[in-house]
């Protein structure tokens, strides 16, 4: 009875503890906006936060409720194992392989060795590895530097996606962030392993060599148990959030599970087999990631559920932080992060040069990999929890060298993607733009259009035919006077650089534009409002879509009648969705299935035109350059999709 009670007990203070801990994360969630109109990112915001509420200073976390709150760094961990999986898509990374793999082991051999090397020689300085034997110093220092090899996905991913960066420099970057971290804990795994030994002051016996082995195969073995689990998950028709709770619920059962394993052979075999969770994870998700149809309803849960997760995981991690260790250490932290830096900068253009890059992205290939946030911090939390002595302090200088490299590092890729010239956004954050047109006539119908193209980054401007001082002055529109339609009064306004023209003039003046766009320019397309039944065949004959006033009226409604949904969506009559084509110019998808496209959840395929002619496309559709995709979607995930297809 006393037991029941006592449980009971245990349970109602682990609700009071998360009910507090769940109102600070609240307002993390909102003030660390403040962080980021300051130009911190966002988990630098949550770590103070977390810091300023833990037990050194407002005690709004009390230190007893962080080891109760453990299961919560348990989920964030699995999850942040999960989302790096679902970055690591090999399709996306075969072009630029070469230079991944290249730069992904220089930088993984120069960081572990440089930031393993400078710990151990600070050791003297480190208070809390003066006492220590010199094997155990040796294991901290290779702890440290295997922490030191992690980047940060979700920061880069972020930072491509705001400048629109695509080229590959970006591809390159990418690739290796995702493979390092991927590798990271594989390393991490066999080090972690090795260094107990070490640590405890056991004698070093072979059987350890057999048991990391033994830990990798099991690991692997049940990431793809994990693989099958998540396609089950998966197979449940509709029901999302039931989904998330379960993926959530499989990666807190992969720890608890590990746990119940390292007890039952501690107890029964007298040896401990560390599987790790993390690498059992990440197995999991790339397995879903590559070799499964619920590719895109996974990456669609990782982008969902991942805001709510960082708050929760950085949150609480900076309620562990201790200031006085912070305080002690600087200069520590200083070393640390400038070895690391160092490392970067040597293994980056070593492997750069390995991979016969070209000049500039050899002097600037170290500048994307300063960055870290969680498999940092998760790896030095798990050290924290398995040493709660001087675990914890340990954590404390690598997550203070995290956050440094978070503050740096974000600027410096901007920078390298600029110094790349692979950045899609002007100076004063609008879009470059892709495409041109010219309109010729100026009325309420073409003003409308030409607004419309303009929030798409349309490049817009108009032919009149004797236009008033009033409208050549005008402050939104480049308006051109219309001195005739040979080429060479065309070539006057650079009409041979249009991509498109669309001619609302007379049926004369308007075949007369099209005839000699299409013999001079060949100009890709040309719109034309019919004005004269007798002209169609001559315009259909050079190529010109025609616009039927008289009968698109009627069409339009008999579409409404029949499919109103997808005649909706066609004309974009939500303010979030849109319909676009776009050319395949990336020879990287070149050959690739449309079942194989990495497009986001919102986004739909309609048809593939190939050579002027619209195919019967499935989802074993292979692409071609030169191919015609029809798309529909919201406006921010088809600008993203348009990026990619049309390469560099």
């Amino acid at each position: 009875m006393g037991s029941g009670l006592e449980g009971l007990s245990t349970v109602m203070q682990v609700l009071i503890y998360l009910g507090a801990f769940g109102m600070v994360a609240v307002a993390a969630g909102r003030i660390a906006g403040v962080f980021q109109k300051l130009k911190l990112p966002l988990i630098t915001g949550f770590l103070i936060i977390g810091l300023v509420s833990g037990p050194e200073l407002l005690g709004l976390i009390d230190s007893e409720a962080l080891p109760r709150l453990s299961f919560l760094n348990d989920i964030a961990l699995a999850f942040i194992a999960f989302a790096v999986g679902s970055e690591l898509y090999l399709k996306d990374l075969r072009s630029r392989i070469k230079s991944i793999v290249s730069m992904t082991i220089s930088q993984i051999l120069a960081s572990f060795i440089l930031v393993s090397l400078s710990v151990y020689f600070l050791a003297s300085l480190i208070p809390f590895l003066q006492d220590m034997t010199l094997a155990a110093k040796i294991s901290i220092s290779m702890l440290a530097g295997t922490i030191a090899i992690a980047n940060s996905p979700s920061s880069t991913i972020a930072i491509i996606n705001e400048l629109r960066a695509r080229g590959p420099f970006t591809q390159t970057s990418i690739g290796v962030t995702v493979v390092k971290d991927f590798g990271v804990i594989i390393f991490f795994a066999v080090i972690f392993t090795l260094s107990k030994s070490l640590i405890e002051e056991v004698e070093f016996r072979l059987i350890y060599i057999l048991q990391v082995v033994a830990e990798l195969v099991l690991a692997f073995g049940l990431g793809f148990l994990v693989w099958l689990i998540l396609r089950l998950i998966f197979t449940i028709k509709g029901a999302m959030p039931l989904k998330k709770v379960l993926f959530l619920l499989t990666g807190f059962v992969v720890y608890l599970f590990t746990r119940v394993i390292a007890d039952h052979f501690s107890l029964y075999l007298g040896l401990e087999l560390h599987i790790e969770p993390l690498l059992i994870c990440i197995i999991g998700s790339f397995l879903v990631t590559n070799f499964s149809v619920y590719r895109n309803d996974f990456v669609r849960i990782v982008k969902e559920t991942g805001p709510y997760i960082y708050i929760v995981f950085f949150t609480l991690t900076g309620a562990m932080i201790s200031l006085e260790v912070v305080a002690s250490l600087w200069f520590v932290t200083i070393i640390i992060f400038g070895a690391r830096l160092f490392s970067l900068l040597l293994a980056s253009y070593t492997g750069s040069a390995t991979a016969k890059d070209p000049p500039l992205y050899r002097r600037i290939s170290w500048m994307p990999y300063i960055t870290q946030a969680g498999v940092g911090v998760g790896l030095a939390t798990i050290i924290a929890s398995e040493y709660p002595g001087w675990g914890g302090q340990f954590a404390t200088v690598m997550i203070s060298v995290i956050v440094l490299n978070q503050i740096v590092g974000p600027p410096l890729f901007k920078w390298a993607l600029h110094l790349a010239g692979e950045v899609h956004v002007k100076s004063d954050g609008t879009y470059e733009v892709e495409k041109k047109i010219l309109i010729f006539g100026w009325e309420n119908q073409s003003v409308a259009l030409a607004n419309q193209l303009k929030k798409q980054s349309w490049e817009v401007e108009f032919v009149v035919t004797n236009p008033s001082g009033e409208l050549l002055e005008n402050n939104e529109f480049v308006v051109h006077d219309l001195k005739g339609t040979d080429h060479i009064s065309l070539r006057k306004f650079s009409a041979e650089t249009a991509d498109t023209i669309v001619c609302l003039l007379s049926a004369d003046e308007n075949y007369a534009i099209c005839e000699t766009a299409y013999e001079h320019f060949g100009t890709k397309h040309l719109i034309v409002r019919l004005h004269d039944r007798e002209f169609y065949k001559k315009f259909h004959k050079i190529g010109v879509m025609v616009m039927d006033p008289t009968i698109a009226m009627v069409s339009l409604l008999e579409h409404f009648v029949r499919a109103p949904i997808a005649t909706s969506l066609l004309l974009g009559m939500d303010e979030n969705q849109d319909s676009i084509d776009i050319e395949l110019r990336n020879s990287d998808y070149h050959g690739i299935t449309l079942r194989n496209l990495r497009l986001p959840s919102d986004v739909i395929i309609l048809s593939v035109t190939r050579g002027d002619h619209p195919i019967i496309s499935h989802g074993y559709t292979r692409l071609r350059l030169g191919d015609i995709v029809t798309l529909v979607g919201s406006n921010e995930s088809l600008d993203k999709v348009r990026l990619n297809l049309q390469g560099y």
